[in-house]
């Protein structure tokens, strides 16, 4: 079977979309191939998915019929444009390129990575568990087909929004990054659990489920954020206690800088 579907990149976002494209069936196994410049983590991959592996990434390029997707740090683009001008005059096809460098712009891959049409993507690490958000942005020419099925292939690995590239660093900011933000949420609620008396298993557990529930019914009924905060405040009570502590300590301004500082870092980034 021919190779339809290339990953350059084998690291836990790459891991993560291939993962479940296999278990949905979106490719067979012998249609994969993946590059990585770890032995141990090409055996692991090969191993756990049957998929074909190489250590050349050029390899990758020239066999990929459907889709070529770059599952790298930024800082690896230069190889990747060196293998590239090593690997067009035996190129046969011209696949789709699905890139989640982050801060690359379309314009940037493009000029390196020539002609092959490109759609940019923001993923984030929830994508591991099935519960992602993926943000795309799609280059000039490309084609409807293509864009469906770069939406395809994320919808995968979660949701997925279609936003303008000048969107893109404002959604590393707060999807690309938030994850982090949000951990840190959770370890505040067990510490605070904690220095209230609960043991650090169950204040954690109570944290977790806390957070996960919210964000459920914020998305099952609709509700804006704040709807939400003032069903569960009552006059005079605990919640709004705590909320007074949270607005004292500039709990909003914090987060809304943290978004505002990856924005700013992913826009260097693409420098």
């Amino acid at each position: 079977m021919s190779i339809r579907f290339g990953m350059i990149g084998g690291g836990v976002m790459g891991e993560a979309i291939l993962s479940r494209l296999l278990a949905q069936e979106f490719y067979a196994p012998e249609a994969v191939l993946v590059s990585d410049p770890s032995q141990e983590r090409r055996e692991a991959l090969e191993q756990r998915y049957q998929v074909q592996v190489t250590d050349s990434n050029r390899k990758v390029m020239q066999s990929a019929s459907e889709v070529l997707l770059l599952a790298v740090k930024p800082q690896v683009l230069p190889k990747i444009e060196s293998d590239w001008d090593g690997a067009q005059e035996n190129l046969e096809h011209r696949p789709l390129l699905i890139s989640i460098l982050a801060g690359i712009p379309i314009l940037r891959l493009k000029a390196g990575l020539d002609p092959l049409p490109v759609v940019r993507v923001m993923p984030n690490t929830n994508a591991t568990v099935g519960q992602g958000m993926s943000a795309i942005a799609s280059g000039s020419g490309l084609r409807p087909e293509q864009l469906t099925l770069a939406k395809d292939i994320l919808s995968t690995v979660g949701k997925v929004v279609e936003v303008p590239e000048s969107a893109m660093d404002a959604v590393t900011g707060v999807s690309g990054s938030g994850p982090a933000y949000v951990a840190m949420l959770v370890e505040s609620l067990a510490d605070g659990g904690v220095a209230a008396g609960l043991s650090r298993q169950v204040a954690l557990e109570l944290a977790m489920q806390t957070v996960l529930g919210t964000a459920t019914l914020l998305q099952e009924e609709q509700l804006h954020p704040a709807q939400l905060k003032d069903r569960v405040t009552s006059p005079g009570g605990t919640t709004i206690a705590g909320v007074a502590e949270l607005e004292a300590a500039g709990f909003r301004s914090a987060i809304m800088k943290a978004v505002q500082a990856a924005k700013a870092r992913s826009e260097e980034l693409g420098k």
